[in-house]
């Protein structure tokens, strides 16, 4: 069934519509999660709060078309409450690597990496993450995160000079 008239059937009150439309992106629900608060229980708890505020606020919708950069935006500010609330420092996820000695090389280069992307501002941070760790593209990222699509492209490109400059790879 198409997007669309699942939308307009939560909106009428029909639950198992609404499961269905997020149950299709549950995947890229919890990628998106994960990324901001890099544990599994913080992600889930932000999907969770998020299905909460879907069923209560479906109705509120003016647009089906809308719904999963809706739905995004939402679980995104969920994710930043849950950090803001906690004061929770994001941690590094544990990469496997088949080979000890580039697993060791890997986790330290992402340590770095992961190191100076904290020293960049939070819309920087959050860009960049959207952007690169997400694969979102710039006007998906604007909608998410309600900027310019302007502020959007600088915050990222301004982001990754600055990672250069700190990792060796650019000129400042």
């Amino acid at each position: 069934m198409e997007i669309n008239e699942l939308v307009k059937k939560a909106k009428s009150g029909d639950q198992d519509a609404l499961v269905q439309i997020i149950m299709g992106k549950k995947e890229e629900y919890y990628k998106l999660a994960y990324t901001y608060t890099q544990n599994r229980e913080d992600a889930l708890d932000a999907l969770e709060d998020m299905i909460v505020i879907l069923y209560k606020k479906i109705k509120t919708l003016k647009k089906e078309e809308a719904f999963y950069s809706w739905s995004k935006t939402i679980l995104v500010n969920k994710c930043r409450d849950l950090i803001r609330k906690r004061k929770k420092v994001i941690h590094l996820e544990q990469w496997e690597v088949a080979d000890e000695k580039d697993s060791i090389r890997n986790r330290e280069e992402a340590m770095d990496l992961e190191q100076e992307l904290k020293k960049l501002n939070i819309k920087q941070q959050e860009a960049i993450k959207l952007r690169y760790y997400m694969d979102y593209d710039y006007e998906t990222i604007a909608e998410i995160t309600n900027a310019p699509l302007g502020t959007v492209k600088s915050r990222i490109f301004t982001g990754i000079e600055k990672l250069k400059v700190a990792l060796g790879g650019g000129k400042r």
